[in-house]
């Protein structure tokens, strides 16, 4: 959720450290500020709301030297305010904090019993307070956060300075990401890698429990306990040219337009054409590992929750094998019976989803084996994981993710065709019919996309002033339908409801009417029929019905009021280009609304909290 930069070198920090939270901005933020190693000490300038006002406050109080941090805040404890922004400050230390300090409670009373002066809500003044108290007591800024470190219960990413060791920033993490950047005379640290691209591409990954000591020759890794760590450094293969728009008015545009590059990368090496398989040798598993799955089960949440319930489907249709559908959230509070046999899919974009990765951690200690399909190389649920599944979508900006879905959805059916191959629930003809018809998908979504484009950008014009909207769906529709509502509410504030099409006549056409734009997904698969009924059904109620079907449907064209024409593909995969008229709905909707299309109010890109 919140962003955290920090650099020590020889160049002067503050531009560097705006540079980085400028390209954290995706995760976030409703404050942000910069601590930074000035003569008269560490200087702090902090501002609420978007960095253009911290940059304001930097002109009227510019921050000179070459060591410091900085800090994108979205609130969890403490309403946004200056007060309540990082970096906190307690006498001669600076902290900045991603996550949540369980025990914030008994560390207040206890520090407010021993005079401390607390001046904020948060949970991250307390930690400064701490380090300073050890400080005080002769400890040196290393030894002091490590004590520091022992008292805090819960999630924590961290980076802290002192005035009294000028050449050092410490950092740890805990359940929060936390990435180091090894650069030619200067040493980084943020929460996640664009922020640090245009500097080095050389990365260190801390762990869980681990910390350390940067200066500008290099980082010093250790346990939190103090005992040494090894780490080989991983070279980032993103250009920082990727992380920008590239001409687009919004990353989520431009996101939008390239998932048919991101299907092409995820592919890779993965398509066996010549054989007509699927090479799974990046999946992680054995065929014998195959063949002992007893049942699966997909964790996710969001936009991945999505995803995962395509899954399930390729999985019962694909590869034979029974598989359920979990809320993350939900099924690590209820105790759910899991063990040997089962295989846990750990879906998560950024690879850091807190729920995701309790619920795996928990499943795991019960038994199960863990996949992860995750975007982010090294992220936290990979880690954790028996093996790992990484899609290849490149740096995702925008808040509403588009082409990591996409690619989750390549991955999902790429392994459960590999999975059904394996167990003989698919014949060697079906799974090379399969094969070249993801082979062909890429240039079929970039000519959807294309060729849909202004037509949904005029939909979306008509019926930018319509207050509810409905989706509906049937079969591998039915998750693209909850996709496309979830989308629009994410990005335009727009109430819109993703349905079953046959629960349609259980409740929500009571809804229906000439002031409700339905959005109906009829591609010719086996509900074709009863999804057109469906359809058919919403247009007597009068109302507004936008078609998503087959190129050259008559029937969808004669039933609906518009009609969104994809290209015919294998039943099996209609989904990757159903979903994109629908991300272009959402993204137009937004955009004629004047909302903020790629950071939406109260939204995060990576979910690091409960």
């Amino acid at each position: 959720m919140c962003g955290i930069v920090g650099y020590i070198g020889n160049e002067p920090s503050a531009p560097i450290l705006l540079d980085g939270l400028r390209r954290l901005e995706y995760r976030g933020y409703d404050s942000a500020g910069l601590a930074v190693h000035s003569p008269g000490g560490v200087q702090v300038v902090r501002a609420v709301g978007k960095l253009r006002n911290l940059e304001r406050a930097l002109e009227e109080r510019p921050l000179h030297g070459t060591v410091g941090i900085g800090h994108t805040r979205w609130a969890t404890h403490g309403r946004p305010s200056e007060v309540n922004a990082h970096p906190h400050v307690a006498g001669p230390v600076a902290v900045v904090h991603n996550g949540i300090i369980e025990n914030h409670v008994a560390l207040r009373n206890e520090l407010r019993a021993a005079g401390c002066e607390i001046l904020s809500d948060t949970d991250t003044e307390l930690v400064a307070h701490l380090v300073r108290r050890e400080v005080d007591g002769g400890a040196n800024l290393e030894t002091a956060v490590r004590k520091t470190l022992s008292r805090l219960h819960g999630a924590y990413a961290i980076a802290v300075l002192s005035t009294l060791e000028p050449q050092r920033i410490v950092v740890a993490k805990n359940s929060s990401p936390l990435v180091l950047g090894i650069g030619e005379g200067a040493t980084y640290c943020a929460s996640d890698v664009p922020a640090l691209l245009p500097y080095t591409r050389d990365m260190l990954f801390l762990e869980d429990g681990e910390m350390a000591v940067l200066e500008g020759s290099g980082a010093t890794v250790t346990t939190v306990e103090g005992a040494p760590v090894k780490r080989a450094i991983q070279r980032i293969d993103w250009s920082p040219a990727m992380a920008e728009k590239a001409g687009y008015k919004h990353f989520m545009l431009k996101e939008i337009f390239e998932q048919p590059r991101a299907l092409e990368d995820t592919f890779r090496g993965r398509l066996d054409r010549q054989a007509g398989d699927i090479n799974g040798a990046e999946i992680g598993l054995t065929d014998a590992d195959a063949a002992d799955i007893k049942r699966v089960v997909l964790l996710a949440c969001g936009t991945s929750h999505h995803a995962a319930m395509a899954g399930r489907y390729w999985l019962e249709s694909l590869a034979r094998i029974p598989t359920v559908v979990e809320l993350a959230s939900e099924f690590r509070g209820r105790d759910a019976v899991v063990g040997a046999g089962d295989l846990i899919i750990a879906v998560s974009q950024s690879g850091e989803t807190l729920d995701t990765l309790v619920a795996a951690k928990e499943a795991k200690q019960k038994g199960a084996k863990v996949l992860a399909i995750a975007n982010v190389i090294g992220s936290a649920i990979p880690r954790m994981s028996d093996a790992t599944f990484y899609t290849h979508a490149g740096p995702e900006i925008g808040v509403a993710s588009t082409k990591c879905f996409s690619a989750q959805l390549a991955n999902l059916v790429m392994f459960a065709i590999w999975l059904g191959r394996r167990r003989d629930a698919l014949s060697p003809e079906r799974t090379r019919e399969l094969v070249e018809a993801l082979a062909r998908l890429p240039q079929q979504m970039a000519d959807t996309l294309n060729g849909t484009r202004q037509l949904v950008a005029n939909l979306a014009r008509r019926y930018v002033d319509a207050r509810d909207v409905l989706f509906l769906g049937r079969g591998l529709s039915f998750p693209i339908a909850l996709e496309g509502a979830l989308k629009l509410k994410e990005i335009s504030y727009v109430h819109a409801e993703g349905y079953a099409a046959g629960e349609m006549k259980h409740g929500p056409i009571a809804l229906i009417d000439a002031r409700v734009p339905v959005l109906v997904l009829v591609p010719r698969d086996d509900n074709y029929e009863r999804s057109l009924s469906n359809l058919q059904e919403a247009k007597a109620r009068e109302a507004m019905v936008i078609a998503i079907a087959n190129e050259g449907d008559v029937d969808a064209r004669d039933a609906s009021d518009d009609l969104i024409e994809v290209a015919a593909v294998d039943p099996a995969l209609t989904p990757f280009l159903t979903v994109l008229p629908l991300q272009l709905y959402s993204y137009y909707v937004a955009d004629f609304k004047g909302t903020d299309v790629d950071q939406p109010r109260n939204l995060a890109k990576t979910v690091t909290v409960e």
